[in-house]
């Protein structure tokens, strides 16, 4: 649905401070975040703040620290349209005034202490724009009972302050999880009573895992602080979210934000749940950290390490999180060899006789470029195959059985230190 060009979209993220920030809710702020930035519009954040019982600090924090980090700003105070972020709990007097609007209306009515909304007893219809046309029927009073809009203590319902944020804060779309399905057909009888146009609704399908249940805030990736602290960057978390439930159909998987915001629509966002993939979620941040430049990939390692030495095991991670420790042999002269690397040099008959033979032409080498090749004809000259060197070698250099390119590795340690590490584990081979 294309949205109505003569007005300016507007749309809303109202998480609750209870706890951490879910994927689910990140994906709602994401969707909507995309949907008014596509369209020219403005996102806004309100906080659902009313129930102080539940409300914690830490929960506040952890959303907006959350949000801030994935990229998803909002509108501003001071800004054109002054946008928030809006606290419900600093909204009372404009909850008392809409409420008596319905009771001028005679919408409303006391019942032990608490308020009621009268339904209209006739169909209500609504379109939504993924979930199509729902209808539910008011006729049936045992079924759809007049809903509390106002508790006996004063405090005012979900139904009713949900209603009234979105009306003062004109929001076009509101684009939100299923489970909101079919609260929509109460909202849209309120905005009918208080003589209003209801905003366009789109609920985005559930969030499974990946078992086939029902994802919940205790299970693995749901919290989106978790990511950060695993070694995900936040372009790859946003491009991974953004693929739970949308798809452009096309060939594409890995998106800027920019490009997210291009290609997004509603019309795209899949009827069915989506499944959650942590091995999906992995692989899209590892083809994200190889689009960064060495320099953009040092910097996001944040690590005491050179340019060189961490963009030499670019290729070689999925998370940022596993770098200290692929770049760990560097940086510790004496750092411990892989008993099953050293058990397959010692099987390897030709290896002490190879290295020894190496450590003589590389001491001897005056042009350290050329290291590489050396080792290649070093081999040769020895009738053994390359690899029955090159893998001797790596462990001498790394400890490991895998890791960066051999030439970087020998490039990066220099003449004196790589010699030094061969005689090493020739010393070690020999004990």
């Amino acid at each position: 649905m294309t949205p109505d060009m003569s007005q300016t979209v507007r749309t809303r993220f109202a998480p609750s401070p209870t706890g951490y920030l879910h994927v689910g809710g990140a994906r709602t702020a994401l969707f909507s975040w995309l949907f008014a930035k596509k369209h020219g519009g403005q996102f806004i954040l309100r906080v659902e703040d009313t129930d102080e019982a539940r409300n914690t600090e830490e929960a506040r924090a952890a959303i907006f620290e959350g949000m801030e980090w994935l990229g998803l700003d909002w509108e501003g105070p001071g800004n054109e349209g002054d946008c928030g972020p809006y606290f419900q709990s600093q909204r009372t007097e404009i909850y008392d005034e809409w409420f008596q609007k319905l009771v001028a209306a005679d919408r409303v009515y006391e019942d032990e202490g608490a308020w009621r909304f009268r339904f209209e007893r006739k169909p209500i219809t609504m379109n939504d724009l993924v979930c199509g046309e729902v209808t539910i029927d008011y006729r049936n009073e045992e079924n759809t009972p007049d809903m509390v809009i106002r508790r006996s203590d004063g405090s005012f319902v979900f139904h009713f302050v949900n209603v009234v944020d979105d009306l003062t804060m004109g929001m076009t779309h509101v684009i939100r999880g299923e489970d909101h399905l079919m609260n929509t057909p109460k909202h849209l009888q309120l905005i009918e009573a208080f003589g209003e146009k209801p905003p366009v609704y789109a609920h985005l399908p559930l969030i499974l895992n990946e078992n086939g249940s029902k994802m919940s805030k205790r299970d693995k990736g749901a919290a989106v602080g978790d990511y950060l602290t695993q070694g995900f960057t936040a372009e790859a978390v946003v491009n991974f979210i953004a693929l739970l439930g949308w798809s452009p159909k096309d060939d594409q998987e890995i998106y800027s934000p920019a490009e997210l915001i291009e290609k997004f629509s509603l019309e795209s966002v899949n009827r069915a749940p989506a499944r959650f993939d942590s091995e999906k979620c992995r692989w899209v941040n590892q083809q994200h950290l190889l689009k960064l430049s060495p320099e953009e990939f040092a910097a996001a390692c944040d690590c005491e390490a050179s340019v060189e030495i961490l963009a030499s095991v670019q290729e070689k991670v999925t998370l940022l999180s596993e770098v200290p420790e692929a770049i760990s042999f560097y940086l510790d002269p004496e750092f411990p060899i892989d008993e099953q690397a050293l058990s397959k040099v010692k099987g390897n008959e030709v290896a002490t006789p190879l290295l020894t033979a190496l450590i003589t032409t590389l001491g001897n080498l005056e042009d350290w470029t050329t290291a590489k090749a050396t080792v290649m004809s070093t081999a040769k000259e020895n009738g053994a195959k390359p690899g029955q060197l090159m893998f001797p070698l790596r462990v001498a250099l790394s400890g490991k059985a895998g890791g960066p390119d051999l030439d970087a590795i020998l490039q990066i340690l220099g003449k004196e230190e790589s010699v030094r590490r061969i005689e090493r584990l020739t010393q070690a081979l020999s004990a």
